[in-house]
């Protein structure tokens, strides 16, 4: 796989729509998939979803479902509604729950008449800290999504490698805790770069406060996509 493969997504980790429009607006030039998390959909709900869409964009939602079968089920359906591209639940839910969201999928397809969205398994969250038990629990959680049938992982870039020669290289990883070197790793523990990402393998990085706060946003993805442009 080479670095040009590798996507980026842009996080709207902010409170209100209008700073939503604000950063798609400025942005949109050079991001085509925004992720969408607890922080804006608790605010504003499904609309924040509208927001991103009637744009032109793609929606990657990531409220990491976990919950009874039946439930994220249903959930993952009710997300077809919307139309979203990418969604996120957690693999420790387990393999029930997993193929659940599954069928909810296929189901919300058909019943919206929308693309089925990729299914993507949070193994362990990046604010964790690095350790050997912590590597092995995180290529084994991804070969329970694998065998679930979900679409990919988000895990760290240093697990890319690993993760896609357990699973054949069919899983898509999506890499957050991406950071340029000038930035603050702040909560995260296992941080990368953009070009460490994408010789990694990472078929997406998710960028967010980095962006968000920069003095100019824009110029900071030009210098994200050049890294990967160099890896």
């Amino acid at each position: 796989m080479t670095s040009k493969t590798t996507r980026v997504v842009l996080a709207l980790d902010c409170e209100s729509l209008d700073e939503a429009r604000s950063l798609i607006e400025v942005t949109g030039g050079l991001v085509d998939l925004f992720k969408i998390g607890p922080i804006l959909f608790t605010a504003s709900g499904p609309q924040a979803v509208e927001v991103v869409r009637e744009r032109g964009k793609d929606v990657f939602l990531d409220l990491k479902f976990h919950d009874i079968p039946n439930t994220v089920k249903g959930a993952v359906r009710s997300a077809c509604s919307l139309g979203v591209r990418m969604l996120t639940l957690h693999v420790s839910g387990g393999q029930e729950m997993l193929e659940a969201a599954r069928a909810g999928a296929e189901e919300g397809s058909r019943r919206y008449e929308s693309p089925k969205p990729l299914l993507i398994g949070v193994t362990r969250l990046t604010s964790m800290q690095v350790t050997e038990d912590l590597d092995k629990e995180v290529a084994r959680l991804a070969r329970v999504a694998f065998e679930a049938g979900l679409d990919g992982v988000v895990c760290s870039a240093r697990e890319v490698e690993t993760i896609k020669k357990a699973c054949g290289g069919k899983l898509v990883t999506v890499v957050p805790g991406i950071r340029l070197k000038q930035d603050r790793a702040d909560d995260q523990a296992r941080v990368a770069s953009p070009g460490e990402a994408a010789r990694a393998g990472a078929d997406f990085i998710v960028v967010g406060r980095s962006v968000i706060r920069a003095d100019d946003p824009l110029e900071k993805l030009r210098l994200i996509a050049e890294e990967i442009k160099n890896a």
